[in-house]
This record gives structure tokens, sequence and C-alpha cells, in this order.
């Protein structure tokens, strides 16, 4: 086989992968919603399993997340193709996958519930009623369009392309793209950095806000999780010379 053969198909492989976990993580989460989620809601009646209202910090968490996840692997795929440093390699297949197999979770609660997965007319993080929405973001490159905290968003004026706190603009990305080698994993590193602080800001809100256990569990493991991520990160980081924005 040659290496052109072989590096298709581990690209391949490593979508397929992702795309298995997405489908896999839809169907877990119905059970584990069924079981301990929108069930322990009742109606006055006690006769009746009451599902999150599509306004509820339940649904906007799951609506919000699963965009904020779908950029995490964008970017995180990206990376993969413009070094070929084993490290950054390894370390964007595992945000990508575990951050595919939660987006999957999201939406098939979405599902679960029918409700939308876009919804019309209400801002992203508006869930968050401006009580979570803009911690840990002061110094934060890209985030000088914070204009204080309150509803809508927080506070967060969307632009180029970057609808939440964390989240990398077009431009951004046009450079992820453009880039190669060190300078590649330098500015992957640099926005995945900021990408889970925005991610961690509006987890811990779910955690505190939602409602339904299993969410609740799921958005306490990203905080978890995320935060040894960016110990990891800032450790590559400084190996490589650099430093998270900011």
């Amino acid at each position: 086989m040659t290496v052109t053969g072989r590096t298709r198909r581990t690209r391949w492989v490593a979508g397929s992968a992702v795309a298995l976990a997405v489908l896999f993580a839809g169907a877990a989460t119905v059970a584990s919603a069924r079981d301990d989620g929108a069930g322990e809601h009742t109606s006055a009646a006690g006769s009746a399993p009451r599902t999150p209202a599509t306004d509820s910090a339940d649904a906007g968490f799951a609506r919000d997340m699963a965009v904020h996840h779908q950029q995490a692997v964008e970017m995180s795929f990206i990376v993969r193709d413009r070094t070929r440093d084993e490290e950054v390699r390894r370390f964007a297949y595992d945000i990508a996958n575990t951050q595919a197999n939660q987006r999957g979770m999201l939406l098939g609660w979405l599902d679960l519930w029918e409700l939308p997965k876009v919804s019309a007319g209400q801002e992203p993080m508006a869930w968050m009623d401006g009580q979570y929405a803009g911690h840990d973001m002061d110094g934060m490159d890209g985030m000088g369009d914070m204009e204080g905290v309150s509803g809508h968003g927080g506070g967060y004026q969307a632009h180029d392309g970057s609808l939440m706190p964390g989240m990398a603009t077009r431009t951004e990305l046009g450079r992820l793209r453009e880039a190669s080698g060190r300078q590649a994993e330098i500015l992957y590193l640099q926005l995945m950095t900021d990408h889970h602080k925005g991610g961690i800001d509006m987890a811990r809100g779910c955690a505190d806000l939602c409602t339904v256990k299993a969410e609740k569990r799921l958005a306490q493991g990203m905080v978890d999780a995320q935060q040894s991520e960016l110990d990891a990160m800032a450790q590559m980081l400084a190996a490589r010379g650099a430093a998270p924005r900011g």
C-alpha cells in the first residue's frame, strides 16, 4: 500500500471512529435520560413525567454545548492534518473523540425531549441568565466584546463566527488551516485553551442550573476533564516556547 493510501485509510478510520462515537452516544444517552433525567420531573397530578421546557437550562445547555463542541472537533481535525507531531495529534484525536461523543449525547437528549436543536429567537447562553456567563473570561484574546454579565449570552457579542465565549472566529480558523508544523501546534493549543475556558464556564452553569441528573453529571465531568486538559495544554505550549494567549 502506498503512503498516500495509508494516509487516506488512517483519515477514514479516524473519521469513522468519531462518527460511530456520535451514533452510539446518541443511542446510549436516551436510556440514561429515561432512567434518571426527565423522568424525575412529574406533573402536579404525579401521573406523567415532565420533560424540560425549550427555554430551560437543560435544553439551552444541550443546544449551546453541542455547537461549542462541534467547533472543537473541527479544530482538532484541522491540526491533525497540519502537523506530524504525534503528541499534538494524539491530544487532538482524544478531544475530537470525546467531544463528538458528548455532542451525540446532548443532541440525543434534545431528540428524547422532542425539542428543537435550534431555538429561534433565543440567543446563545441566554439560559444562563447572567449568573455564570463571563466568569474566567478576563484577559482572553478575542474576548474584548464582552459587555458585562447579564442575560442574552452574558453580554457576549457574537462576531466573525464566534457565537459564544471561547469559540474561535472564522479568521482564526483560517489561520489554523494555513499554518503548519510548530506554528499550527501552538495556534491550535492556544485556540483550544480559550475554547476550554469558555466551555468550562458554560458547563459550570449547567452543573448548577440544569435539573436532569444525567446532564448535570455530564456537565461536571466536562469541567473536571477540561480543567485537566488546560493544564496539559499549558505544558505543551511551554515545551514549544509559547504560552496561552492573554
